[in-house]
């Protein structure tokens, strides 16, 4: 399983949101450039950049920052946030990145979703955020009324590079992860699945990882606020992500 460590920025520096509020903001860091390179010298195989304010507001004050990231290290960069139309994705793309993150603009127009995946084949990831199975939009801000098990359902046969499924509830929470739910995904699903929400130390990490052993493997997970806390160090949380 992947290790994908987290760089959230709002208004250029590195946070974290507790629960998805952004009313509950933590600032960890004015240098996200410095951070990103901290995790690519340690191994992580991925970076997962979340741009906090086009998620919210549409409007991608944070791209010059992530172009930065995407210039100094080597290491792959995924990124999301207010990714909604072709434009904003394909600067994204030629910034640098690796494989952008489309949500809220999957559920508004899932026409133009699935031609996105098709025209940058490995370089779309589809996001869903949910709050209990309900998936939100909007930067976490509303809800859209529909299952994630039906919205899944929906993109099945999408080319989507991978689905990544963050559980707000438990988002920068770090009492685990809602394991429930990444174990109906695997069961129900083709799609590569990336967890995201609630990790809080390498136990985590492990059970996560252990999804293999009795079916259908994840094939990544985020980190963010326990790195930046110390609840677990990037090498501990690499460690057990690769764990079997």
């Amino acid at each position: 399983m992947d290790l994908y460590p987290a760089i959230d920025l709002r208004g250029g520096q590195c946070v974290r949101l507790y629960q998805g509020d952004f009313a509950k903001e933590t600032v960890y860091g004015d240098d996200p450039v410095a951070q990103a390179r901290l995790f690519a010298d340690a191994g992580a195989p991925w970076i997962h950049v979340v741009d906090l304010d086009a998620a919210r507001t549409g409007e991608a004050v944070n791209r010059p920052v992530i172009a930065a990231i995407a210039a100094a290290v080597a290491v792959p960069i995924q990124t999301g946030g207010g990714v909604r139309d072709d434009a904003s994705a394909l600067a994204l793309l030629d910034a640098g990145v690796r494989r952008v993150v489309i949500g809220t603009a999957a559920l508004d127009d899932p026409d133009w979703a699935r031609s996105l995946a098709e025209r940058y084949p490995g370089r779309v990831a589809l996001g869903l955020d949910v709050r209990g199975r309900e998936v939100s939009v909007r930067g976490w801000t509303e809800g859209s009324g529909r299952q994630l098990a039906d919205v899944v359902a929906q993109f099945e046969d999408a080319p989507f590079a991978a689905l990544i499924v963050t559980q707000i509830d438990v988002d920068g929470v770090g009492s685990g992860p809602d394991v429930e739910l990444y174990a109906e995904l695997v069961q129900t699903t083709e799609l590569e699945v990336i967890a995201s929400g609630g990790v809080g130390s390498a136990e985590h990490l492990r059970t996560l990882a252990a999804f293999g052993e009795e079916g259908a493997p994840l094939s990544g997970a985020i980190v963010g606020k326990a790195l930046y806390e110390g609840a677990l160090s990037i090498d501990e949380a690499l460690a057990a992500a690769r764990s079997e």
